[in-house]
């Protein structure tokens, strides 16, 4: 056998990683094909190759199923070529559920079949900030409520965020300051300091480190593959497509092992001035084809929705404030509806990084009693400007605690004998109760009634919450309620009302 394995026995949905050293004259990231085929009785997995720097090559596999997996590999460079051995799959760690795949259309489960709620944040280029920030921002999300966490691939120029990041993504550099004209300069345009056919290992390597770090901690790790936000300052957005797709299967072959991965095509897609839709429909197919796993695809807009029905998106990453579409854009798309963007936590001057505590709380109780998922993201000022939805750091906002209470009530929801879907149908949009028949839970929002009546189902006794969501409390008002009822609510917003059938 050539090469080294550096896990012969590995558990359930971990990876482990087989390097062959082997020198090559020419490019190793476009010119040399390289995979390995898994195979397990009559399952198989085609995983692709990557170069990792100094004539090291690897091949990473996560394992879908337990039992003994033979490999072989294959490729054009011959030193690459006919290595093979076996690997053990036996067990899985405590905590371990898998990826998240989509479940029941509209929502989200571990390949175990545990629910998964995303209750996310954004912190765009959190991974370009150094190690010290770095790490900051990983002890913060390790004592916050958040599940997921969106950022960039390549680095980003915008307001809050001029710096330049420790490594670059390709072989070259810049050899002087820009000019004030330069950085008031915001058209996309290449730039002449990059040979891109010459990946960087180390900027990648350390992208890996990341997802790896989020992964520990039980975080899915959203990675935002093309963004607009470069504006000529490196001219990452305007990449040729041929070599886009280099870079994609790089990114595929290096990081689709880790379980932890969602690939976001953009965010912002629509700001593109250089890119067509039919492009981004070849990226993503591009992926979906190349990744052996499967994992969640999705695309963000600004203002023009993608068509969320292609059947390579998996899932709708929106940017939007209207709620009340959750529903119809359910019952549209019949796939899971995350309002990654619904503006931030703030005190910033544009208007949507300056909502206010309450109203985040207020956005992430009507997005998920909609059916749907909301995402968070926190832009107050700073002296240094380290603001969390940019460069991570500290929260400083009051509404991630109070998310992760919601987080509670939402894991709590029953789950035997009831399917996700069913859970969620329960949810009201304002319109009426309509209680399912086991569970219900109906947020008022801005509503400040003093009492409601409602009709629950004559058959069998219920119980009634009343649940502040801004002070964090559930009050229980009995469990022997059916019938016509009237709730006594305290007369202010922010109260959510849960019922739940006993016996």
């Amino acid at each position: 056998m050539n090469g080294k394995i550096s896990k012969e026995k590995v558990s359930l949905w971990d990876y482990t990683e087989l390097c062959i050293t082997a020198g090559f004259g020419g490019n190793p990231f476009s010119e040399v094909d390289f995979a390995a085929l898994f195979t397990s009785g009559g399952k198989s997995v085609t995983v692709q190759g990557f170069y990792d720097g100094k004539d090291e090559w690897k091949i990473r596999f996560m394992p879908p199923s337990e039992g003994r997996w033979h490999y072989r590999t294959s490729s054009t460079l011959p030193a690459l070529d006919g290595s093979e051995g076996e690997i053990l799959c036996e067990g899985r760690e405590e905590g371990n559920h898998g990826m998240v795949q989509v479940a029941d259309k509209i929502h989200f489960a571990y390949s175990d079949g545990t629910p998964y709620y995303p209750v996310g944040t954004t912190c765009y280029v959190w991974n370009l900030q150094g190690p010290e920030l770095e790490e900051k921002t990983l002890r913060s999300l390790a004592s916050s409520p958040f599940n997921k966490i969106r950022f960039c691939v390549y680095p980003k120029r915008y307001t809050f965020n001029h710096n330049e990041p420790p490594l670059y993504p390709f072989k070259g550099e810049i050899d002087r300051a820009w000019t004030r004209e330069e950085q008031d300069d915001y058209t996309p345009k290449p730039r002449d300091f990059w040979d891109f056919d010459e990946l960087n290992p180390d900027y990648f390597r350390h992208i890996d480190e990341c997802v790896l770090a989020l992964r520990e901690r039980n975080i899915e790790a959203d990675l935002i593959l093309f963004h607009p936000y470069d504006f000529g300052a490196w001219g990452f957005d305007c990449i040729p497509e041929e070599k886009n797709r280099v870079i994609l299967k790089y990114l595929v072959a290096r990081l689709g092992a880790f379980r932890n991965i969602w690939w976001s095509f953009a965010n912002e897609y629509d700001l593109f001035q250089n890119k067509a839709l039919h492009e981004w429909h070849r990226y993503i197919r591009f992926v979906q084809e190349l990744d052996p796993y499967g994992h969640l695809r999705s695309i963000h807009n600004c203002r023009e929705f993608y068509d969320h029905h292609k059947p390579w998106i998996t899932h709708c990453s929106i940017q939007s404030d209207r709620f009340d579409l959750i529903k119809e854009w359910l019952e549209d798309y019949e796939k899971p509806v995350v309002i990654d963007e619904c503006g931030y936590e703030g005190n910033i001057d544009r208007d949507w990084g300056n909502l206010s505590p309450r109203e985040m709380v207020h956005r992430f109780w009507s997005g998920f009693c909609q059916g749907g998922y909301v995402g968070h993201g926190e832009t107050y000022m700073h002296p240094e400007d380290t603001l969390w939805w940019s460069k991570g750091g500290t929260l400083h906002g009051d509404s991630p605690e109070r998310i992760g209470f919601l987080r509670q009530v939402i894991e709590a929801f029953p789950t035997k004998n009831s399917a996700p879907f069913e859970r969620h149908n329960a949810f009201m949009d304002g319109k009426g109760y309509g209680v399912y028949p086991e569970f219900g839970l109906y947020y008022l929002g801005v509503r400040q009634p003093s009492f409601r009546e409602v009709t629950l189902p004559e058959e069998g006794e219920w119980e009634i919450d009343v649940i502040d969501t801004w002070n964090m409390t559930v009050k229980s008002l009995g469990k022997n309620f059916s019938g016509q009822c009237r709730i006594d609510l305290p007369g202010r917003d922010g109260m959510a009302v849960r019922f739940q059938k006993r016996g």
